[in-house]
This record gives C-alpha cells, structure tokens and sequence, in this order.
C-alpha cells in the first residue's frame, strides 16, 4: 500500500503577483504528478490547496489551516517575503515545513523552512558584479515598499559604493501601485549607468513600459546604454512585460532553452518542482517520516538541501531577454546558497537575524 501524505500549496491565483504563483503551482502539481505516477515510490501526495488571493491577512489562517485542519506537515507556498514572514509562525507553531521556491533576499534563518530558489550570493552579487565592469557604478534602485525591496537596495548600495560607485537615487512603491511617474523623472534627471528594478507585479511592468517609451525618445536609455537589472522576473512575466522587456538584464538559477537546463517554464517552475521531487525522495522508505522535524529528516540523506543553511547549491545564471526570450550571458554552474553572505566578505555583514 502506498503512503497517502498531505502536501499543502498556498499560493495566490489572484493579485498582484498571480503570475509568479501560477508558475510555482504549475512546477508543484506537475511534480506531485510524476511522483504519484512512480511505481517505485511507496508513496504518493494528496494536495491541499488554499487560495488567498494576494490578500497579506489571509495567509497565516489559511496556513493554519493546511497545518492544524488538514493536518499536513509540508506546505510549498507564499511568493512575497512579507507573506513567507507571516506564515513562519504558524509554521513552526505547529511543527511544519515551508518549502519556498522564489528567489528572496536572505539574512533569515528558521528550522521550519527550505530555500529551493536563489538567495543574494546566487542571484544580486554576481549581477552587480557583471554589470559594473560593464556599464558603470552610477545607479539609481527601485522596489516594492516591503522586505524585498529594502533588502536588495541595501545590499546594492553597500555592493555598489565599496567599488566606488554612487546611487543616483532610491524610490519605493506600495504593492500593486502603477504610480511611476516620479520614478522616471527622477532617473531622467539623474541618468544613472543602470538601474536595479526589485517592484514585482504590476508597479513593474508599468515602470518597464515607461522606460521603453522613455528610451524611445532619448538614446540614453536603451537598453545597451543603460540596461535595467532584475533579480525576480522571469518567463513568466515576459506576455505582460511584451515589448518592454526587451534588453532587460536579469538573474537567476534557471533560464528555458539554456543547455542542460531541462524543460521549465521558468524558475520558479523548477523551483516549486524540484521541491517537491526532493521531498519525496526525504519521505521515500520511512514510514511516519512526514512528522520528523526538519533536520531528522535530512540527517544522513544527501540531497540537495544543505542540513545547515536549509538552502541548495544551483547554478548563477545572467541573462538578457532579446526577441522575447532570455538568451545567457554569463553562467556558473553550481553556487552554494550563502544566505548570511558569510563567504561573501566584500559586502559587510549585518548581525544576523532569526526568524522566530
């Protein structure tokens, strides 16, 4: 008899970042199928799906939910920062393992989460890094006015003024605010070498489409003037970026079409996939071993979570969107995940903070 074991999904089909959680739920389901489907497993997973809509209120219920109702004890979920922080208690209340399969900005540490996506050694460093050289060290940072965006900003400026350079300027949006305007007349007066775009949903793919116009109409800011950087957008974002995505700058572990990189619709895709897959492999043979705590769970089984930091080695990947698909400009194939960026002494660390 093959083990039924629940697997929570809370992802978001609606609001202003639904496009990343479709692809993350794509890559879970289509693992909880390939799993289910494998004779040789002697388990298969029963989802448990809740919906909160992009509403930051509905998470840590409807995560309690799939944990103390449904009584699973594994959950792939949550695509902001803002809701991985407010499902973490409840996570750990009830002695469950988030599995988060986007890239986030590190500096977090709980026994109840695993980091299959990229952290700032994986996906921001290596781009600033490859991109001064380049075009230059005047910047000018935009962002979401939550944790993502802060964190990436700072950890771009300290990166960015230890070699030298400047930030031209720094301007936030609220969540879903297609408000830009001011944005682009700032980096219009400050004409910064690049800029890093760490907005999400709607407030970016406005600001993109401003760009272009803008670079339409002044040579200094196309794209191979001054490129525009992300650490978030992928694939599945390019049919609502169309034209304004082209010559955007980005990275990440994955890119489709890359050589060897298998056949994903975009990284977080294979994000959501690969945990799925490494989960089932962690469960496969021991009976009850869906109730261990995370780390008897990875005690002695290899894999690809590293028992201390719960993060995964994965390639560096930048790429450059041209003609409507990312073409690869640079890559390293296997990164171990530094979310304290204690190997990574260029940037100063900041005093570490736990989640708890």
């Amino acid at each position: 008899m093959r083990r039924q074991i629940k697997l929570g999904i809370l992802l978001s089909r609606s609001g202003s970042y639904s496009l990343i959680s479709e692809a993350c739920r794509s890559g879970a389901l289509a693992a909880i199928a390939q799993v289910n489907g494998d004779p040789a497993l002697d388990l298969s997973f029963v989802p448990v799906e809740r919906d909160p809509g992009g509403n930051i209120d509905a998470y840590a219920p409807l995560c309690e939910e799939i944990l103390r109702d449904a009584g699973a004890r594994h959950m792939v979920g949550c695509v902001t920062s803002w809701s991985r922080k407010e499902v973490i208690p409840t996570v750990e209340k009830y002695g469950g393992t988030l599995w988060y399969a986007v890239p986030y900005e590190g500096f977090e540490a709980s026994d109840h989460v695993v980091y299959t996506h990229a952290c700032p050694n994986q996906h921001l460093l290596p781009l600033l890094d490859w991109v001064m050289p380049a075009h230059g060290r005047r910047t000018y940072l935009t962002g979401s006015n939550y944790i993502w965006g802060w964190e990436m900003n700072r950890l771009a400026r300290e990166r960015i003024m230890a070699a030298g350079g400047e930030v031209m300027g720094e301007r936030y949006l609220p969540i879903g605010s297609r408000d830009v305007g001011r944005m682009i007349e700032e980096v219009r007066f400050a004409r910064p070498d690049f800029i890093l775009n760490s907005l999400i949903g709607p407030s970016s793919y406005e600001f993109m489409a401003a760009y272009r116009a803008m670079g339409l109409e002044d040579a200094a800011f196309r794209p191979d003037r001054c490129p525009v950087l992300s650490c978030n957008v992928t694939e599945c974002e390019l049919p609502a970026l169309g034209q304004a995505a082209e010559g955007l700058v980005a990275a990440g572990p994955y890119f489709r079409g890359a050589p060897g990189a298998g056949n994903f619709g975009s990284s977080h895709e294979a994000a959501a996939f690969s945990a799925v897959m490494e989960l089932a492999r962690l469960l496969a043979g021991r009976e009850g071993s869906e109730t261990w705590p995370l780390s008897q769970l990875l005690a002695g089984r290899g894999g690809i979570v590293d028992p201390e930091t719960h993060h995964t080695v994965l390639p560096v990947v930048i790429a450059r969107v041209e003609g409507g698909a990312f073409r690869t400009l640079k890559r390293w194939e296997a990164v171990a995940g530094d979310p304290y960026l204690t190997r990574s002494r260029s940037i100063p660390t900041p005093s570490l903070r736990v989640v708890s």
